[in-house]
């Protein structure tokens, strides 16, 4: 055993080197700009596997932006959920609230009238016992059921485009 090389890996434990092309002096200033990418890096991650967002390949920049901006409020969203499970419920982590609020789902119930028209019923799925228990631990309410609307086309039409 070479116990001068284990010396000096005791004396490095524990601390970072950081080497930069950045002419920037104050070292602290390096340190600042290293955690915060490390921080863009997580954000990154935590798009791609917590909230499930897939690479999409699009052709012009005004959709790559949009993409991008929804992309950010999601992750702002998903923030906002962290921090107030911290302080409400600190046990539960966002993506486990987030798998179980998924069963919550909106469905468009249409219904035929006698006269040609389409009645479309938008509504979201009765929430069971455990998440009504975590809306309320989270001081959150689901909104209220939308109003129906009627559509004036041809149920034909309708029917025909769903079926394709």
């Amino acid at each position: 055993m070479r116990r001068d090389k284990l010396r000096q890996a005791f004396r490095r434990e524990g601390h970072y080197l950081l080497r930069s092309n950045l002419p920037e002096e104050d070292p602290a200033r390096l340190w600042q700009h290293y955690v915060q990418l490390t921080e863009i890096e997580a954000v990154f991650r935590t798009l791609k596997s917590d909230l499930a967002i897939r690479p999409i390949h699009h052709q012009k920049d005004s959709r790559i932006e949009a993409h991008i901006f929804v992309s950010f409020l999601a992750y702002c969203l998903y923030v906002t959920l962290r921090q107030r499970l911290r302080t409400l419920a600190p046990g539960l982590t966002p993506r486990a609230v987030l798998e179980k609020m998924s069963a919550i789902q909106m469905v468009d119930v249409r219904v035929p009238t006698t006269d040609g028209r389409l009645l479309i019923l938008p509504r979201y799925t009765q929430p069971e016992k455990d998440h009504q228990m975590l809306l309320h631990e989270l001081h959150l309410q689901l909104p209220a059921q939308p109003p129906p609307r009627i559509l004036q086309q041809e149920i034909e039409s309708v029917v025909e485009g769903a079926n394709v």
